[in-house]
């Protein structure tokens, strides 16, 4: 069979308009995300995969692959709410991704008193759902107290903390103008807003999306995306499609 003398230029043509629509999409739209840690438990598990919508917040140079200088600051910005889960560029490389739950607010004030949170003064709801419950931190699992926590704006979600409640009492926390702040769901187990050498206020412009839900899940604690055999038991199909509260 001769083929046309197009076809090899026609084909590469194809892939490369396929590479744009690809780009464009990830960039503007929807971009996929894998959980490697379990900070965010038990709202997020290692081996969760999830949509992030790009145009909640706006757009910045890190809504795009490998943040390019394209313009300096956030265009088309829509302030973010707490409680929302948001992955974010950590100011310290300004690469790395990081997922959490938004808890401050620019100008906010948040502590830990008692192993309370505390927000502006005042503090935030949290009622036991479990008094036992094991739960990971790493490749460790730990044992923890389930909560239910109630933000001002009335968003409920699922937080842990273990039983010695390790993270007692903090200073105070005032979170800069255009900065926001970040716990992870996992309160004891969490690299977040209040290690500031580390991530610390996150600015505005360094808001990646929005989590929305999660498309797929397996554990990988029972077997590889290659062991078929044992994909009744590593793949978590109740957790398919699940939205990201």
């Amino acid at each position: 069979m001769k083929l046309d003398k197009n076809f090899f230029s026609e084909n590469i043509k194809t892939l490369f308009y396929a590479l744009i629509i690809a780009v464009i999409i990830r960039s503007l739209l929807v971009q996929p995300f894998y959980i490697p840690s379990s900070s965010m438990e038990p709202t997020l598990l290692v081996g969760d995969r999830l949509f992030v919508t790009k145009y909640s917040y706006g757009y910045s140079k890190h809504s795009f692959p490998f943040s390019p200088p394209l313009f300096k600051n956030r265009i088309i910005f829509s302030s973010p709410e707490r409680g929302d889960v948001i992955v974010f560029k950590t100011p310290a490389d300004n690469r790395t991704d990081y997922i959490k739950r938004l808890i401050g607010l620019p100008g906010d004030k948040i502590q830990f008193i008692d192993a309370n949170l505390y927000l502006n003064n005042s503090e935030i709801l949290k009622s036991k759902i479990l008094n036992k419950t094991k739960i990971y931190c790493g490749s460790r699992s730990i044992d923890v107290y389930k909560f239910e926590e109630k933000l001002p704006n009335g968003k409920k979600f699922h937080t842990v903390y273990l039983k010695d409640y390790t993270y007692q009492n903090s200073d105070v926390f005032t979170v800069p103008k255009d900065h926001y702040f970040f716990l992870g769901d996992n309160r004891d187990c969490s690299k977040d807003s209040r290690y500031l050498t580390s991530v610390g206020y996150v600015h505005k412009n360094n808001l990646v999306g929005k989590a929305q839900f999660i498309f797929f899940s397996s554990d990988k604690k029972i077997g590889s995306m290659f062991a078929f055999w044992k994909w009744h038991k590593s793949i978590r199909f109740n957790r398919t499609f699940n939205k990201i509260n």
